[in-house]
């Protein structure tokens, strides 16, 4: 097995999982950070956006440098596992950003000119559930994006047998 393919073998299963995983640590960090300690500048999300900029958008930020930093550790460090695991995990956060920002920032608030990505059902009702989440605003759920369906059908379920 040549050496390329080892390292694929370690890495992109890393970077698949390092993407899933991201999910629930951004719809964590939603609920627990931005809508909280983090409000003051998260707000600037729920407001009506002057410009092409929000304060929020420096929270977007908050992964970057560490994905940065792991890639290249990653490719100093090829034949070590310590650096194809690195090399994953910064892949793997990568690509959720760059799916989220797609996602989110294009397709939801239509910040960029991804409108087509409307035409796959599952992305709709992504769409219907941040919009839920933003007509709640602060406490209100989905803090997920693409787990945000499920998340805002399970806070229904609970509070209809609540009543």
């Amino acid at each position: 097995m040549s050496p390329l393919v080892a390292h694929a073998l370690v890495w992109i299963p890393v970077a698949v999982v390092t993407a899933v995983a991201m999910e629930p640590w951004a719809a964590f960090l939603h609920d627990r950070l931005w809508h909280r300690a983090l409000w003051p500048i998260h707000r600037t999300h729920h407001a009506p956006r002057r410009g092409v900029l929000e304060a929020n958008d420096a929270l977007a930020t908050f992964h970057a440098p560490i994905a940065m930093a792991l890639i290249p550790y990653g490719c100093l460090f090829p034949a070590t596992l310590a650096g194809q695991v690195a090399f994953g995990v910064g892949v793997g956060m990568t690509m959720f950003a760059i799916a989220y920002v797609l996602i989110h920032d294009g397709v939801v608030h239509g910040r960029l000119p991804v409108r087509r990505l409307l035409g796959l059902a599952y992305v709709r009702k992504v769409v219907r559930a941040h919009r839920a989440h933003h007509q709640n605003q602060v406490g209100g759920y989905p803090f997920g994006l693409f787990l945000g369906p499920w998340e805002l059908a399970r806070a229904r379920r609970r509070g209809a047998s609540r009543q």
